[in-house]
């Protein structure tokens, strides 16, 4: 079994209309959750032996925060792929992920990473900005990966956990 860690980018600010959508950084809230998201992922086990991320400004900044403050291990891979990405695209992706990291996260973005938690576990949760959603992979090698395959086993939405 693999499992998967799907991280929506963080809040991102609107506050320079002078930057491309690729370019515009995280606000003030995006700047606390990231870090907070990945102190969460530390606090409950949830460490990825392999991040991939996007590499739009606001996904490799949701990156770097969450892994810094979780105190993760691994490097940030980025992937130009991952941006505007659709749920297919996205689980070829994950497909070519290296099969000895046992637990992977990938961010990036919207409807591309709520497209494809349901594609992967059949469910179609709320993923506001900075949501972890966790999956777990029915397959021994990340190239398995398809529609059906994952079961989500958790959830976790910043702004329900930051109110605990």
């Amino acid at each position: 079994m693999k499992t998967l860690f799907v991280l929506r980018h963080a809040k991102s600010s609107w506050d320079h209309p002078e930057l491309s959508d690729f370019e515009r950084p995280l606000n003030k809230r995006g700047e606390k959750a990231a870090p907070f998201m990945g102190e969460l992922m530390r606090s409950k086990g949830l460490v990825p032996d392999l991040i991939v991320s996007s590499p739009a400004n606001r996904a490799k900044t949701t990156a770097r925060l969450a892994a810094e403050a979780g105190g993760f291990e691994a490097g940030i891979e980025l992937d130009e792929r991952i941006y505007g990405a659709g749920a297919n695209t996205l689980a070829y992706i994950i497909a070519d992920f290296d099969d000895s990291a046992d637990t992977a996260m990938i961010v990036g973005h919207n409807p591309g990473f709520e497209d494809l938690v349901g594609a992967l576990t059949g469910e179609h949760p709320r993923f506001p900005t900075a949501a972890l959603a966790v999956i777990d992979l029915d397959v021994t090698v990340w190239s398995e990966t398809e529609r059906g395959k994952g079961t989500l086993r958790d959830l976790f939405i910043p702004k329900e956990e930051m109110a605990d």
